[in-house]
């Protein structure tokens, strides 16, 4: 499989995808694909039309083609006819819900372990977990149910922080993901800090950018592992 799960796409004071649209763009080229099939459901406040129109704008002239799915008259072929996947971020219970509704979860699986690249970004990253409970999002919507596409054996937390602001007297992010590997203490929990990146090629997992991950077990300290670390411990 060939994996591209990002943390955010915008950084503070740079543009939509501004600093991660070459490794995107790159990532799929270097695996033959000059066109994407994206997929936009994570967007709740505003149309896929723009979401596709935002996404196309930043690609296109790195030589990667968007075509959003909500297009297509027979979505399940459109999977299977793709180049590359790309999901974008948003509500992760929306995305979910969207994508089961179509009946694209198993073919959207087999299509990435057979070797098509998929790229996503904060619930596009989610969406490649075994589930999405590691998400920050509100579960505005019911899906059937919390598995997702289980393309790698732990589960991502987008846009993790370690700060506490004052005045604030509820549970930190850290907090949040100690419980869950209280209640699912066989599974790592990845921290994935803004600007940072994971890559999976050949099950070979790397880290990219210039923070540390915080990586979460049962019964474990956690773990800061840095761009340089050996990060199979998480695949095993």
């Amino acid at each position: 499989m060939h994996l591209l799960l990002i943390s955010n796409s915008t950084n503070a004071g740079e543009g939509y995808l501004e600093y991660c649209k070459r490794d995107v763009a790159e990532f799929l080229k270097g695996y033959g694909a000059s066109k994407a099939l994206f997929f936009p459901f994570a967007a709740v406040t505003f149309s896929y039309d723009e979401y596709e129109r935002k996404v196309r704008e930043k690609l296109q002239p790195l030589g990667v083609e968007v075509e959003s799915i909500h297009h297509a008259r027979d979505a399940q072929q459109a999977v299977h006819d793709a180049q590359a996947i790309v999901v974008g971020g948003g509500n992760t219970f929306h995305l979910l819900k969207s994508i089961q509704d179509l009946k694209l979860m198993e073919i959207v699986r087999d299509k990435v372990q057979r070797g098509t690249p998929y790229a996503g970004w904060s619930a596009g990253s989610n969406l490649a977990c075994p589930t999405i409970c590691t998400t920050n999002d509100m579960p505005i919507v019911e899906p059937e149910s919390l598995s997702a596409l289980n393309l790698i054996p732990f589960q991502i937390n987008p846009h993790y922080l370690d700060a506490n602001p004052a005045g604030h007297a509820g549970e930190t992010r850290e907090q949040r993901l100690l419980e869950y590997i209280a209640a699912n203490p066989c599974r790592y929990v990845a921290g994935l800090r803004e600007a940072c990146m994971l890559r999976l090629t050949n099950g070979k997992l790397t880290l990219h950018g210039k923070r540390a991950m915080r990586v979460f077990r049962a019964g474990q300290p956690p773990l800061e592992l840095q761009p340089t670390d050996d990060l199979q411990l998480l695949l095993r």
